[in-house]
């Protein structure tokens, strides 16, 4: 801002005479970050990835046909690379600056699709794994709580930087959650059920690991519970959540001030 003789504020151009240009060349404006989809139908509570209105921000979202969850969690998303890789150019040339997805499993693709849309690309909430490891204190470990334990392997873990012996827990034992979004066997879901299901391993993490001092949520539907682990066990808690909304931060910078004179 610049002050008048008066004591009034003007806004600062360097310019004054200069004219406004805005730039073209995308179809969709305000909406930086796209979202790569499964093909599911079980319900996307709030906070759920899926779920429009978990987010602050908008958000671009396409699904890639044929990539049901129990394929790419289950079977490795073998043969669904080049889906992925159409579905992530199409979000790209709509308008999105970046590229996420919604399941974590997809950190098997992390170097891939980077390498195919030449735009910043996160995977998996399991890239913060490194990060968290980083801030604590030594002789602690991050854990991380998975959909399934069994199908996690250490190619996952390697494609998102995580070292091989990292401390997981699955909920494929529970009642509700894995048999609701992997065996997909209905469309509706007991939310208590599926909680309690999250809260059992990550009980079952910590009592086996009791190194563990912070928790990455591997799969994106499992934000709606993460504070209610972060209670439980008293431990900070990573997600998807976490991971996109940082990214964002990136795409879209606070701005605090324009111009000195405002401070």
């Amino acid at each position: 801002m610049m002050h008048n003789a008066d004591g009034r504020c003007t806004p600062f151009m360097s310019n004054p005479s200069s004219t406004l240009i805005a730039r073209g060349g995308k179809a969709v404006y305000g909406a930086p970050l796209g979202v790569l989809m499964l093909q599911a139908r079980f319900p996307r509570i709030p906070g759920d990835m899926g779920n429009a209105t978990t987010w602050p921000f908008p958000v671009l979202y396409k699904v890639v046909n044929g990539a049901s969850p129990e394929k790419v969690v289950l079977q490795g998303a073998k043969g669904l690379l080049p889906d992925f890789i159409d579905a992530a150019r199409e979000l790209v040339a709509l308008g999105a600056e970046a590229i996420t997805t919604n399941c974590g499993f997809l950190a098997l693709f992390q170097r891939e699709l980077a390498e195919a849309v030449q735009v910043p690309v996160a995977t998996s909430s399991l890239l913060q794994v490194p990060w968290v490891q980083a801030m604590l204190p030594p002789g602690k470990r991050v854990g991380v709580i998975t959909v399934s334990a069994a199908a996690l392997t250490a190619q996952h873990l390697a494609a998102a930087g995580v070292a091989p012996d990292t401390p997981i827990a699955g909920t494929e034992g529970g009642r509700e959650f894995y048999r609701v979004l992997i065996e997909g066997d209905k469309t509706d879901m007991d939310v208590a059920m599926a909680e309690a299901d999250l809260l059992e391993a990550g009980r079952d993490l910590v009592a086996r690991h009791p190194e563990v001092a912070a928790i990455v949520l591997e799969c994106t539907n499992m934000p709606p519970y993460a504070a209610a682990l972060r209670k439980t066990l008293g431990l900070p808690v990573h997600d998807i959540y976490s991971l996109v909304n940082w990214l964002q931060a990136g795409l879209r910078p606070r701005v605090f001030s324009r111009h000195p004179s405002e401070l």
